[in-house]
């Protein structure tokens, strides 16, 4: 998975972490892709990481600000 190569390259305790991979899991299933090798996949992994890394920390909410941010692209 996209987002689990991203949270290894930075430090970060095992509580963001699972909130970040829940929000991928849930913007990925908001955006139908279901192959995880998708390169899309990939964007939507850095933009969760993105928005996440920020004082949110609601995975339903980083979930709706990415879909919004990668529906624009």
């Amino acid at each position: 998975m996209h987002i689990h190569r991203l949270l290894e390259k930075h430090a970060m305790g095992p509580i963001e972490a699972k909130r970040l991979v829940a929000a991928y899991e849930k913007t990925l299933r908001g955006l139908g892709i279901q192959d995880r090798g998708d390169p899309i996949a990939e964007m939507v992994a850095k933009k969760v990481f993105e928005i996440g890394r920020s004082s949110i920390e609601d995975p339903s909410q980083i979930c709706e600000l990415a879909i919004k941010a990668l529906r624009v692209l």
